[in-house]
């Protein structure tokens, strides 16, 4: 059995933990990998954020003809050639994984580092049995423990579903050829972001969403006006129960009942009645689970979440018994509802701060947490919605602005897109944003930043230029109603 200082769980967030200030510290490294081919360098980096948005990018390109007769221009699609796409992004991507894994094992800098590749298993807090990829194992103990071990795509317990060995995100992008149908089980960020994509390079796309309504997550409005936005360019299904899934000669069928849309545009007459749906291809996009499961985390005695992630404090610390674990951390999937990168980053630099100076520890928790969704079109989000800040008994005043209503929204020939603010009555602190439309995720940054610093509606609707006729005149629009 080895001893090091820190043991180091994972290769997403968690490959900015190692620095010079851990030059005099021994650090195992343990990475499991992500995907199929157990990839070093995280989720966001191989399977995530980085290569979908590439991916979301040339979507966008791809859609272009679609609105361009409405400007006065004539535009065609000529064609999509899915293996140059696929090639340049990941001709990009994997080089950067492979540098990452051989400069943790080669490189000076690492000298005080063993990079181990394999899955790491609890066998009580402070110690670790580690399954190489090579069949060998090792045993390690270790006075500090860090976790990044992310999370992987769920698949629903559905009889025969995981028999068809499914798309997920983990597979999607690395596909040999664009199937001719896909059906998307899911309605959250990845089943909408993807479901863009395909669509875009000319796959007939139907998504399924167990509720009522797509990215029901987000605030009602969004929810309800970007489920009416897909609905005119997917086959939408929603109040889907998924039965069975089968492959057939064509693809795959999945069987269950319909309370909702039947995805065909005509009025559901039997609601609770049968419905099949037949795709060439199945992606399951239906969430993503915390990978406590295989380190065992249990064993150790740590306390866990229903849903299996990690229960920590505000300073990163795991918890068992409702107490901090003298020496054990953990951030990002593994731990936070949230799975984003920008919070794996943020709780991965707070738990670095704390292990280097546990004298003046910080909190992970005083930022209020944004979100986007880079389907078409863009989502963006930050603190509550309309419905929780009602919930919880505020006085609010809300502010729905249009897109229509500003001059850059002119130019944009846009009718449904619109940005809302929830503000406190009073005080006129900002409680929550939710826009959708073009260019979401970045007119959402004022109003984080506005809220991480506690500048509330007054302070930044008034106190500045905006600049005309720029798209910022939507956000300053939406406050102006909110200092009447």
């Amino acid at each position: 059995m080895t001893h090091y200082d820190i043991a180091l769980i994972g290769s997403g967030s968690g490959n900015s933990f190692p620095g010079p200030e851990f030059a005099g510290k021994s650090i195992v490294y343990i990475d499991r990998g992500v995907g199929p081919d157990r990839v070093f360098g995280g989720t966001c980096l191989n399977l995530g954020c980085i290569p979908t948005k590439m991916f979301v990018h040339t979507a966008d390109i791809s859609r272009t003809p679609a609105d361009a007769a409405r400007f006065g221009v004539s535009e065609t699609l000529d064609g999509v050639d899915w293996p140059a796409i696929r090639d340049r992004i990941f001709g990009r991507i994997d080089p950067i994984s492979a540098g990452g894994r051989a400069y943790r094992e080669d490189h000076e800098d690492n000298a005080n580092l063993t990079l181990l590749q394999g899955t790491a298993r609890f066998t009580g807090n402070k110690f670790l049995t580690v399954d190489l990829e090579d069949g060998g194992t090792e045993e390690i103990t270790a006075q500090t423990i860090v976790i990044g071990a992310g999370s992987r795509p769920v698949i629903p317990d559905v009889p025969g579903l995981a028999d068809l060995d499914p798309l997920t995100s983990d597979t999607a992008m690395r596909i040999d050829r664009l199937p001719r149908s896909l059906a998307i089980l899911g309605s959250g960020v990845i089943a909408a972001e993807f479901a863009h994509i395909f669509e875009a390079l000319g796959v007939d796309v139907t998504i399924i969403a167990r509720s009522d309504r797509l990215l029901r997550a987000a605030d009602l409005a969004v929810s309800e006006r970007f489920t009416r936005i897909a609905a005119e360019r997917w086959r939408v299904v929603t109040g889907f129960s998924a039965a069975r899934a089968e492959r057939t000669e064509g693809g795959i069928r999945l069987s269950g009942t319909c309370e909702g849309s039947r995805g065909d545009g005509s009025p559901n007459e039997n609601p609770g009645g049968e419905l099949v749906i037949e795709a060439e291809e199945l992606l399951v996009a239906t969430g993503r689970r915390p990978n406590t499961d295989l380190l065992d985390a249990g064993v150790a005695g740590f306390d866990l979440h229903p849903g299996g992630a990690l229960e920590v404090d505000a300073y990163q610390r795991v918890l068992a018994g409702g107490e901090p674990v003298e020496g054990v951390w953990a951030f990002g999937d593994i731990s936070d509802r949230h799975q984003l990168k920008h919070v794996a980053n943020h709780q991965q630099r707070i738990a670095r701060h704390n292990i280097l100076h546990p004298g003046a520890l910080r909190r992970s928790d005083t930022m209020p947490v944004p979100a986007g969704i880079f389907s078409d079109p863009q989502v963006a989000m930050v603190g509550l919605t309309e419905e929780e800040a009602r919930a919880q008994g505020l006085e609010i005043a809300v502010a729905v602005q249009d897109y229509a209503g500003v001059a850059y929204g002119w130019a944009l020939e846009d009718t449904t897109s619109f940005a809302k603010i929830i503000a406190e009555k009073g005080s006129g602190r900002i409680l929550g944003a939710h826009i959708i439309g073009p260019e979401a995720t970045i007119l959402i940054q004022q109003l984080i930043q506005a809220m991480s610093t506690g500048q509330s509606v007054s302070d930044i609707a008034s106190t500045q230029y905006w600049i005309h006729p720029a798209l910022p005149e939507l956000i300053e629009n939406a406050l102006l109603q909110l200092t009447d």
